[in-house]
């Protein structure tokens, strides 16, 4: 089955995150994000509206960190260092809004040799695709996954 990483953060991209989670879900990916709110809650509970399957790959030491609606929570203990693992873990990366945790999962995810595409609005990083809609985004991800 394919994984999909979802990476991001902010309030404001919940609504695009969730319909890109919902539309995983739908193609039969499973999605992948780090497990806690905004962006990554989105995402999962999006998924799981579509009666995808979650997994959340989280920075502490408790499962109970996870948001309600990740299905399989990966408890590293290592906090930022986990965006590797998030990233590592998805065949693809679609990366809805975002700060410095999103650009390094993205760096990461180049690393690695991971497709990434960026949403539409989000951070500007040379050599890596957009899409404009949550649609594109899923289609691009699971082309290239």
């Amino acid at each position: 089955m394919t994984q999909i990483s979802v990476i991001g953060s902010g309030v404001e991209h919940e609504t695009r995150a969730e319909e890109v989670g919902r539309l995983l879900a739908e193609r039969g990916a499973t999605v992948v994000c780090g497990g806690l709110g905004e962006v990554m809650a989105a995402a999962a509970r999006g998924a799981k509206s579509a009666g995808g399957t979650t997994i959340g790959i989280l920075p502490g030491e408790s499962r109970a960190d996870a948001n309600e609606w990740i299905d399989h929570a990966v408890i590293t203990g290592i906090g930022h260092a986990r965006n590797l693992a998030v990233v590592a873990s998805g065949d693809a990366v679609i990366a809805v809004g975002g700060r410095w945790g999103t650009l390094a999962e993205i760096g990461f995810a180049r690393a690695l040799g991971r497709y990434v595409v960026i949403l539409e609005p989000g951070l500007e990083v040379a050599g890596v695709p957009r899409a404009r809609t949550p649609e594109e985004a899923v289609e691009l991800a699971l082309e290239n996954a």
